[in-house]
């Protein structure tokens, strides 16, 4: 693998940043993209479009390259295509003549939320007609393949380098509810949601020891943790991780109520606090993936 091609990023696909060394660990953020693409056609709210992004976690991550963890970051917008779905994870539903191929729509297809979003929120219509297959094609060929190439080639170029490979794969979800405001004072039980979802697909894309040594760390620093509950992770963990080849890959959801105003759409007062504290928690990580790494070697 040519490590140069990883250093290309691509204008409206993808933002990409490497540093100098590699390390056993990879960062990906597939939903924060905000470039909105001119032949998107969608009919819906502009604003309400836009409920549809990890909004800004992209920069709660920005810093992290400069640690030393390479970091991928989607241009584009969920709603637009989904990384975080199979290419076959389309309903019927959205077009207006037959695929080509045999179409396998899970449950989020069937409603509404699959490779390509029919709905932005339930009864609210992303589109005012059908989607024909050269238009869904093209967004795969433009921009789905080349963000999964760029972060096979991430993960290949470290598990290669090491023999093991850490992926986190982020995301933000609605908080549900209101969250406690800094400084915490701990969390209200019961009210909206944690402020962290982990999701392993149930100890099946990296170590049970992982995930509970992340859980753990981000206890630690005050924040309410979820396992697998209400997200245990899509595609992107899934295509990615294989614990017995030494790839491991985790997603982990973050509660929008801990650094954003859904309501606005801004960013709220909380945002250089969540960061910080992100940073503290990747540089724990860059630390602990590498002490597996040096003990697997000196067996």
């Amino acid at each position: 693998m040519n490590r140069d091609l990883l250093k290309n990023s691509i204008t409206g696909v993808y933002t990409l940043k490497t540093p100098d060394q590699c390390p056993p660990l990879v960062f990906d953020s597939p939903h924060s993209g905000r470039t909105y693409p001119t032949d998107f056609g969608y009919a819906c709210d502009s604003d309400l479009l836009r409920r549809g992004e990890d909004n800004h976690v992209d920069q709660l991550l920005e810093n992290t390259p400069g640690l030393g963890i390479p970091l991928l970051c989607g241009e584009f917008p969920r709603t637009y295509i989904d990384t975080n779905r199979a290419l076959d994870d389309i309903e019927p539903e959205i077009l207006a003549e037959p695929w080509p191929e045999k179409l396998n729509p899970t449950e989020r297809a069937q409603s509404g939320i699959g490779l390509i979003r029919r709905y932005i929120k339930p009864g609210i219509f992303v589109y005012n007609r059908k989607l024909y297959v050269n238009e869904i094609q093209q967004r795969i060929e433009n921009y789905y393949k080349p963000y999964h190439a760029a972060l096979e080639a991430l993960l290949d170029e470290a598990r290669t380098h090491h023999g093991q490979v850490w992926h986190i794969n982020w995301h933000s979800m609605p908080s549900l509810g209101s969250v406690t405001p800094f400084p915490r004072m701990g969390r209200r039980t019961n009210v909206g949601q944690p402020d962290f979802v982990l999701g392993d697909r149930n100890s099946t894309t990296c170590l049970p020891e992982f995930t509970r040594d992340v859980r753990d760390y981000l206890k630690d620093l005050g924040y309410a943790v979820a396992v697998n509950s209400p997200y245990k992770g899509v595609e992107l963990v899934r295509r990615y991780s294989n614990p017995i080849m030494g790839r491991y890959s985790l997603q982990i959801e973050i509660n929008k109520g801990l650094y954003w105003d859904e309501r606005k759409i801004v960013k709220n007062k909380n945002f250089n606090a969540l960061k910080a504290d992100i940073e503290k928690f990747s540089q724990w990580l860059l630390n602990y993936t590498a002490s597996r790494v040096h003990a697997i070697a000196a067996d």
